[in-house]
């Protein structure tokens, strides 16, 4: 072979590998990635019933039930124009309460979310970006009007 054709096969080499590398790297990415829904997004939307999702919004006020016993809580979360039933089995985060601005993960099936984790806020002041602008987007959000969700 020439030194022009070993040249050539080198570099074509290498970009196959780097091509062959970079495809590995986003097959691993689409597995971990979760998008993040509004009870209504998730009412309107066709999802797979396997497909890891958060939904995010605020836990209806008397909505939340706990079986006796058993680890299982049921409740409602919305987005104060559509209602979506959350069942988590396991122990809620110490700030979770009726009212407040929740994130669970999970899965969508038959219209009920099974969560898997579920976090609440951690103050007063923070709600997460998407749950406010998805209440903002509704014209419900009692926020101050000058008060922009902190995120961190």
């Amino acid at each position: 072979m020439k030194r022009k054709n070993k040249r050539l096969s080198m570099i074509s080499a290498a970009f196959l590998a780097i091509c062959a590398a970079m495809a590995l790297i986003l097959a691993a990415f689409e597995d971990n990635i979760v998008f993040f829904y509004s009870p209504t997004e998730i009412i309107n939307n066709e999802l797979q019933a396997n497909q890891r999702l958060r939904l995010g919004g605020l836990v209806e006020e008397g909505s939340v039930q706990r079986a006796t016993g058993s680890p299982i809580i049921t409740f409602n979360v919305t987005d104060l124009i559509t209602t979506v039933p959350i069942t988590f089995k396991g122990i809620l985060p110490d700030l979770f309460r009726e009212g407040q601005g929740i994130v669970a993960e999970g899965n969508f099936r038959g219209g009920k979310f099974f969560a898997t984790e579920v976090l609440a806020k951690h103050d007063e002041n923070y709600m997460p970006k998407e749950i406010a602008e998805a209440l903002k987007k509704s014209g419900k959000w009692k926020g101050a009007e000058n008060a922009l969700p902190q995120t961190k």
